[in-house]
């Protein structure tokens, strides 16, 4: 007998299942309706060219010389210093900020998968008991009564998405979780240049420490000799006050630099995550840094899909726009089915006897009529909200284009302003030269050998800043212009969203059982 009320079970499941087919039919052919605005790309509000004149110029030809755009070039390729290479590879390892942003990303890959839930149904097991008695002096039959229900079965419920409200949230959570990604993209990419930058000013401070270290052993030469020539009485004391001018300022100047020198490395190190190895390779010096100048800048329209601070203002306006179709859909009528299906019994033996089928379908239909306001509210803060966003979308456009454009101009002018303060620091050395050689002969005084000196220590200072300048203009050049995301020439870039791609990730996150598994959807302008 069991058996055969199983059977029955199973049938009356069948036909309760295929009802449930018919439905979700039903509700497919409803969920194309969506009262999302068609999403139109804003119009790019800058010029169609970058500026042109004699401060865009081009850089002169080299060994190397490359016509790819810059996020086609590895960063190993256009940072050549082998120290250099090995630094970016550890921050890109051990960064605290990076592996924040790519945890991140894979928290609001799990956000988007609990909103996506909410277009199916949700089916859960039940079991459940109940007993209950009635004394006899409210019992109808005058007796004391005790009586016990179980059930086993299944619930389900299920919204069905007549005006597209759950599509429309879906598809901001979608865009919410592109937009962190190319977050930690243009993380990424920033992290890069900043080791770089960083590492060049601690180059640049190693340069500084050098020529004061010259300029103080050459100043305190002098300073002894005019005290020499002043204690014997062949020379005045104002010389003696003005080599030692020299002295103190090149002294006052070693310990500005040297303290500038530590915290430059200190914050390398914050940037790296983790203390300067010491078997790090021989540095290049900042005179000798080989770093590629030519990157052509191609159109400002092909910023929109190289650079990832663009995409993802794009994406945070997309999901705006998305929003603006869930808060037009919540003035409609929200229709759910919930049903219970299973066995019920007054006796535990008989749970699955013959006639014990029990199940209950209850589908309902809510109609907002009165809110005071509030869906209107929603609607018109949906609205100003993409309104907001176009705005920032815009402004990170021009922010893109204008960073591009320093770029190009500071590019164009660096070289001709290094290879002038090389010829006029040329020029002070020789000037110095000769002062000092009349100085000594007795043909000039001190005054003249002060001047030159001050006038070379000047020159070369100025020169290393410039030459600092120079190459960082170069690296963050190429950071505005999307480059940074690949190691390697010729490597596959990767998609922004792969949070696996980073080690320290899978080392210090959890694993998720859905970590590995595809996206339910992409979207093709921002897999890169």
């Amino acid at each position: 007998m069991k058996i055969d009320a199983l059977v029955n079970v199973v049938k009356s499941a069948q036909v309760l299942r295929c009802r449930v087919v018919v439905l979700v039919a039903v509700a497919a052919l409803m969920a194309g309706c969506s009262l999302e605005p068609v999403y139109k790309r804003p119009a790019t509000p800058v010029a169609p060219t970058y500026p042109t004149g004699d401060a865009y110029q081009s850089p002169t030809g080299e060994a190397g010389a490359t016509t790819m755009p810059a996020v086609d070039i590895g960063w190993r390729n256009f940072l050549t210093d082998p120290r250099l290479q090995r630094l970016v590879e550890i921050a890109l390892a051990n960064n605290r900020d990076l592996r924040v942003a790519a945890l991140n990303v894979a928290q609001m890959q799990a956000q988007y998968r609990i909103q996506r839930s909410a277009l199916f149904p949700e089916i859960d097991g039940v079991a459940g008991s109940s007993s209950s008695r009635t004394p006899a002096s409210i019992s109808p039959s005058g007796q004391t009564t005790t009586t016990h229900d179980y059930s086993v079965g299944v619930s389900a419920a299920w919204e069905l998405d007549f005006f597209g409200r759950l599509r429309s949230l879906d598809d901001a959570a979608l865009q919410q979780y592109f937009a962190t990604a190319q977050a930690r993209k243009a993380f990424e990419i920033l992290l890069v240049s900043e080791v770089a930058d960083q590492y060049l000013t601690l180059l640049a401070f190693d340069d500084l420490l050098k020529v004061t270290k010259e300029t103080l052993e050459s100043a305190d030469a002098s300073y002894k000799l005019t005290l020499l020539q002043f204690q014997t009485g062949i020379g005045d004391e104002l010389s003696v006050q003005q080599s030692a001018t020299v002295v103190e300022q090149a002294k006052a100047n070693a310990a500005a630099q040297l303290r500038g020198r530590a915290q430059a490395e200190n914050a390398l190190v914050l940037l790296i995550g983790q203390p300067l190895p010491a078997d790090l390779p021989p540095p290049v010096q900042l005179s000798a840094q080989k770093i590629l100048a030519d990157i052509p800048a191609d159109l400002p329209s092909d910023l929109l899909t190289r650079r990832p601070d663009i995409m993802q203002a794009e994406a945070t306006l997309q999901a705006a726009n998305a929003n603006i179709g869930a808060a037009r859909a919540a003035f409609f009528p929200t229709i759910s089915l919930t049903g219970n299906l299973g066995t019920a019994s007054s006796a535990l033996s008989g749970l699955f006897g013959t006639g014990s089928l029990a199940w209950s379908f209850l589908p309902s239909i809510t109609l907002p009529i009165f809110e005071a306001g509030k869906l209107k509210a929603n609607l018109d803060v949906a609205t100003l909200q993409n309104d907001i966003d176009i705005a920032q979308y815009e402004k990170a456009i021009e922010t893109a284009f204008r960073e591009v454009a320093d770029g190009l101009a500071a590019r164009g002018t660096y070289d001709d302003e290094v290879a002038s303060l090389e010829r006029f620091t040329a020029a002070q050395q020789r000037a110095l030269d000769l002062s000092d050689m009349r100085f000594r002969g007795g043909v000039d005084n001190y005054l003249t050998v002060l001047t030159a000196q001050t006038g070379l220590y000047g020159a070369q200072m100025t020169l290393v800043s410039a030459r600092l300048a120079r190459l960082t203009n170069l690296v963050d050049l190429y950071r505005t212009l999307g480059g940074g995301w690949i190691e390697h020439t010729g490597d596959t870039p990767r998609r922004a969203e792969d949070v696996g791609s980073i080690s320290s990730v899978a080392r210090s996150a959890p694993r998720d059982p859905f970590e590995t598994a595809q996206h339910e959807k992409t979207a093709p302008t921002n897999s890169q």
